[in-house]
């Protein structure tokens, strides 16, 4: 028998610890991301009855890859003629068959006509006729429908998918994806900061740091540093923060005196800051805009004094809040918004002071929430409270190119964005009072300066910041009202790259207890007696409830005289009435006589039969003794 054993212990020593267990089956990465599919597209959700989806399979990989766009659409290579020079690999090409000759073909089939081949010297010969031009329909061009194809691509937005990041009770103010676009920051009304991890995102896709930066001070703005390695935390407080890559503190900006009146000798704003921004190539440089009417360069490795204070350009003497900022893409200018709707524009030069290079008075004709430069330095978006966006031209700032209008805000975060390649401009909306729309996000197209298309994010919560990330080629959009906010996070699975896709893949959307599908009703009435359904017990079920002993329904309180050894709930239920009820003294008819004449009328009948209070103390109770007449006590 031992030997035996140890027999069954080599064998099994050869095989894996796995071996004779069954795996979980694999969800094919097609069903993972129909749980997400938005419900705007035409697509049906298909119901997956998985309480959890494995990592990717190969058999996904490979449903993912033939879904996504080919970098090559034309199925036939180029040829190429071999020079000399070249090697051969593989046997030789047999000579082509003549056309007479009815035998089997031997080797590689012929190219079509019209295929082009590629020489050495960059010419192009032509094998066959030639092929028709591109937008040939049968004697026509068709130019139209080349344009549509054309304004298709160009215009393709990844919004297929959507996942939203909870776990904010108001709405989300702040939002910061790291250029790597792994991990993602969001700031909220409710002032929290909460911090998401795309790769080590769980199933709920809950945040993995929360923290409160400055206690009872909104979030209003979120910044990462060029290298990722820290952010900017602004809050309405007057001290701006730095946070490292996991959310811990490493220092935060001195406040200036507030009795000092002249802002330049102050060491800090004195404020609520109302805006702030990482410098986009220099790591230790930030920008910060503030209520107190200035902006102010900081340096990191500096946090008891800023660099540089900016005093705005004023129409007339006072305190006007900076409500905006925002630095160029090459760091060599920046513009700040005002409260009274101007913009001005600095450019960072040897000896340059707070007088603005670039003045529009008037730009706006209320607060300024948003500013952005295009990186070719060429183009200015502003947003405001008035409900607009305006494109400017920085060479010529006397008149902006186009206004769109129509766009509601009501938040001071709201921002602008571009698209990668900066074709598309995005922003989003606010909810307004009595409206049916809910909060959108509207693309424009740069070039042509109109509408491209209008995305729904929340049906009842407002847009306010928006972003779109180069490499993940994500839309994120933050939202939210007064009990609730999230980012939404758009993804298309052809043509984004980790980020959602990642997250969705490891962990997808579980089924809460609030959704609710409905199921067909299939009627066969020809269907044999065991497969028929069973008849309704809707109207039997509510002749139950309205019989109050089957459906144990309590007995109601009486909100009149009392009656059926019941007492009422009025005002002429006293303790006296209570208590003669209970002995059965009184009838109906007891409210229509005087309590105290119902009382005395048994008083012959109390004193020769008690019942209540006398028994009580006819033991212990003393006989009373009465003086005999009271003329012998005046005698």
């Amino acid at each position: 028998m031992e030997d035996e054993g140890e027999i069954y212990d080599g064998i099994r020593a050869q095989f894996p610890l796995t071996f004779g267990k069954k795996s979980k089956p694999q969800t094919s990465l097609e069903a993972i991301h129909n749980t997400t599919r938005r419900s705007t597209t035409e697509q049906q959700h298909p119901t997956s009855t998985e309480s959890s989806f494995p990592s990717l399979s190969s058999s996904s990989k490979a449903w993912l890859n033939s879904v996504r766009p080919n970098p090559n659409p034309n199925p036939n290579p180029k040829l190429r003629e071999p020079d000399a020079d070249d090697e051969l690999v593989g046997p030789p090409l047999p000579p082509p068959a003549e056309e007479e000759d009815d035998g089997p073909v031997i080797g590689p089939p012929r190219p079509p006509l019209g295929s082009v081949a590629d020489d050495d010297d960059d010419e192009k010969s032509i094998i066959g006729p030639p092929r028709p031009p591109e937008g040939f329909r049968g004697g026509y061009f068709d130019e139209e429908e080349d344009e549509e194809e054309e304004e298709g691509t160009r215009h393709r937005i990844p919004m297929s998918n959507e996942i939203v990041l909870k776990g904010h009770n108001k709405v989300v103010s702040a939002l910061a994806v790291d250029p790597s676009g792994s991990r993602v920051l969001s700031g909220s009304y409710d002032y929290t900061v909460r911090m998401y991890d795309f790769q080590g995102m769980k199933r709920d896709l809950a945040s993995f740091r929360q923290f409160e930066p400055f206690e009872g001070h909104q979030v209003r703005a979120l910044s990462w540093s060029p290298t990722a390695g820290f952010f900017l935390c602004v809050t309405g407080s007057a001290q701006a923060k730095i946070y490292d890559r996991d959310g811990l503190t490493i220092g935060e900006f001195v406040k200036g005196d507030m009795y000092i009146r002249d802002l330049k000798n102050t060491k800090g704003h004195i404020s609520g800051i109302t805006c702030g921004e990482w410098h986009p190539d220099k790591k230790e440089t930030i920008l910060t805009s503030s209520e107190d009417g200035s902006l102010r360069i900081w340096d990191v490795n500096d946090f008891k004094s800023q660099k540089q204070v900016i005093k705005p350009k004023l129409a007339r003497p006072g305190r006007v809040p900076v409500t905006t900022c925002a630095w160029e893409r090459d760091g060599k200018s920046i513009a700040g918004g005002l409260g009274d709707g101007s913009i001005q524009i600095w450019n960072l030069k040897p000896g340059w002071g707070s007088r603005p290079d670039i003045h529009v008075q008037g730009a706006h004709s209320d607060d300024i929430t948003g500013l952005k430069f295009s990186t070719d330095s060429r183009h200015l978006l502003s947003r405001s409270f008035d409900g607009t966006l305006k494109v400017w031209d920085l060479r010529q700032m006397k008149q902006s190119l186009k206004v769109f209008e129509e766009l509601p805000n009501h938040y001071a975060q709201t921002n602008i964005a571009f698209s990668p390649d900066e074709q598309l401009i995005l922003t989003g909306t606010s909810v307004e009072r009595d409206s049916p729309t809910g909060g959108l996000l509207c693309f424009y197209d740069r070039e042509k300066l109109e509408l491209v298309s209008k995305v729904g994010i929340s049906p009842t919560g407002s847009v306010v910041q928006c972003a779109w990330h180069p490499r993940l080629n994500q839309v994120f959009a933050t939202a939210g009202d007064k009990s609730q906010g999230g980012t939404h996070i758009l993804y298309d699975p052809t043509m984004s790259e980790r980020g959602a896709l990642v997250c969705v893949a490891r962990a997808p959307r579980t089924k809460s207890v609030d959704d609710f599908e409905v199921q067909p009703v299939i009627h066969n009435p020809h269907a044999l007696p065991m497969f028929r359904d069973q008849p309704s017990r809707k109207r039997q079920r509510q002749k139950i409830l309205k019989d109050p002993v089957k459906s144990h329904k309590p007995e109601l309180p009486m909100t009149g005289p009392g009656h059926g050894g019941r007492t009422g709930t009025s005002s002429g239920s006293l303790l006296t009435q209570y208590l003669l009820k209970k002995g059965g003294m009184l009838k109906e008819t007891w409210m229509d006589e005087d309590p105290r004449e119902a009382i005395l009328k048994y008083a012959e009948a109390a004193e020769k039969d008690p019942k209540f209070i006398a028994p009580a103390y006819a033991e212990t109770q003393p006989e009373p003794v009465f003086a005999d007449s009271d003329k012998e006590d005046e005698e």
